[in-house]
């Protein structure tokens, strides 16, 4: 019989579960917070510690999932804003519909781009009757709770959730099996303030000391985190859901069960859009009980492109050519734990445009990185560039920056490629203090060409070892072995001169968001 697919996946949800707490000790977030869900499939399955995304930005990283492949083999899918998918790459959920699978999603799957979710059948496919308010889950559930209180509010976004994943099963072929997408975005921004304090008793204070050491640790800024965590237990809620259904259905041990989510925490410096763990490390758990033993801790290192080949392989379909990510089932299918695979030891990021109008000229900021066990060795490809955008005269820290409520509301307005944040905001207000000025250097500045971390010694990446004589050796093997991967799997960025990156119409301006762009610097 072949198995059902179940693929969890959480827009901007980093490596937030309280399943990680064991590996990361008490004092990390992921004490504080509780996804029995989450923590259930790695219980009856098998958990990732060492799991990262292929690209840091949403259309780039699913581009690279559904295909299996390297975000720059994806042609216009390699990019966010003005993103088109190549209907000639092959997807996996539509190789498994061509062989007898019903498939659906519910939520975002590839987006944003042209045509909205086109690798997993577009519209066709989309299983939405009860809605997706979901998406909204802070703000809909404070919202309501004033009329039915807390608990009643957030049954109602979960009950969304059964009746979206109900409607694609009585859509179902009898007999046929499944390949399901839930993919909810409440962890991207923007969430309603104090909400993690309000719905799911997350005091801002419980923070204090545990924020990662570029994150300057004030109320609002540990606020902002709270919030984040709260909407990563909304994720998990809704994951239960999903247990529960295909529990009353007769089908949970006939389903292989991922979860993971795109990349790390959005409206964060070094976050989302960055080669940092925090923008790339991810949750990842699986569970499928003819397959995988439980209680497994798997220490290889993952890309998550790795993903679109195993389902392929478990529903013993064929893999396409052109899937350059390498099958997890023999990684699933041993009873061991630690390091299963030998050759599994380092991963490959990387990362062009995110906000398309975030430089000026339409500029992308390309990076590519390599992360072992002890190292993160990154190559800046043009560091005369600003990583987080254009600051728009706010790297000057004499400048008086516009009213918080704009920088915390209006991306566009400065260094574009962070996601307005109350956190972004009170970083640009407090830029010139002097316990403040470091953490914004490093995540709003400039950075040199190399960047190289020793992660045994600093595992928040603060100190740049790229210069120093006593790590030459490993930051020329780190760099030599990047390059060859590239050259190997013809990444533009190192083959091509010029670089398509660099050229339309990958640059192609996106005339709505200059207008929002215009309109936000107006207001000011």
């Amino acid at each position: 019989m072949k198995p059902n697919i179940v693929f969890a996946f959480a827009d901007d949800w980093g490596r937030y579960a309280s399943a990680y707490e064991k590996f990361e000790g008490p004092n990390s977030l992921n004490a504080l917070i509780d996804t029995p869900n989450f923590d259930r499939i790695a219980n009856e399955g098998a958990i990732f510690t060492n799991t990262f995304v292929p690209a840091p930005s949403c259309t780039p990283c699913r581009s690279s999932i559904l295909s299996g492949q390297y975000f720059w083999q994806t042609g216009m899918g390699a990019i966010t804003d003005c993103a088109q998918w190549d209907e000639s790459i092959p997807s996996y959920p539509l190789e498994l519909e061509k062989a007898g699978y019903h498939i659906g999603y519910t939520y975002k799957v590839w987006a944003p781009g042209e045509t909205r979710n086109a690798p997993y059948g577009a519209d066709r496919t989309a299983y939405e009757p009860a809605g997706r308010q979901f998406g909204q889950f802070s703000f809909r559930a404070t919202e309501r709770a004033a009329e039915v209180g807390v608990e009643a509010a957030k049954e109602e976004l979960f009950d969304e959730t059964r009746q979206n994943f109900d409607a694609f099963i009585a859509a179902r072929p009898e007999g046929a099996p499944f390949c399901y997408w839930w993919g909810p975005t409440n962890t991207h921004r923007k969430w309603q303030r104090g909400s993690g304090k309000k719905l799911w008793g997350l005091e801002p204070g419980d923070l204090k000391g545990r924020l990662p050491e570029f994150l300057p640790d004030a109320h609002d800024i540990r606020e902002d985190v709270a919030d984040y965590l709260g909407e990563c237990m909304a994720v998990d809620g809704g994951l239960g859901v999903i247990l529960e259904r295909l529990e009353a259905i007769g089908e949970l041990d006939n389903t292989l069960i991922v979860v993971s989510g795109d990349h790390g925490i959005p409206g964060f410096p070094r976050g989302k859009c960055n080669l940092y763990d925090i923008g790339c490390e991810v949750a990842l758990a699986a569970r499928w009980p003819e397959r995988i033993k439980p209680g497994r801790v798997v220490e290889d290192f993952v890309n998550l492109m790795d993903l679109g080949p195993t389902f392929m392989e478990a529903a013993d379909v064929a893999v396409p050519a052109t899937m350059s990510g390498k099958s997890l089932l023999p990684v699933f299918e041993s009873a061991a734990s630690g390091q299963i695979d030998p050759d599994r030891t380092f991963v490959v990021t990387g990362r062009e445009r995110h906000v398309s109008v975030a430089r000026e000229g339409n500029l992308p900021y390309p990076q590519r990185a390599i992360r072992t066990k002890d190292f993160l060795y990154i190559y800046n490809f043009e560091p005369d560039r600003w990583p987080a955008g254009d600051p728009h005269g706010l790297d000057d820290p004499n400048a008086t920056p516009p009213p918080f409520e704009v920088l915390e509301h209006d991306v566009y307005f400065a260094y574009p490629d962070i996601d307005a944040s109350p956190t972004k905001a009170w970083m640009i207000y407090h830029r010139a203090e002097a316990e403040v000025q470091n953490a914004f250097d490093l995540g709003f500045g400039k950075r040199p060409q190399e960047e190289l971390y020793d992660l045994r010694a600093d595992p928040h990446y603060m100190n740049n070892l790229a210069g120093d004589v006593a790590y030459t050796a490993p930051k020329q093997e780190l760099h030599e072995r990047l390059m060859a991967l590239l050259r190997e799997q013809k990444d533009p960025r190192v083959v091509e001169e010029p670089c398509r990156f660099e050229q339309d119409p990958y640059r192609g301006r996106d005339p709505r968001l200059e207008e929002i762009q215009r309109k936000g610097r107006q207001s000011v």
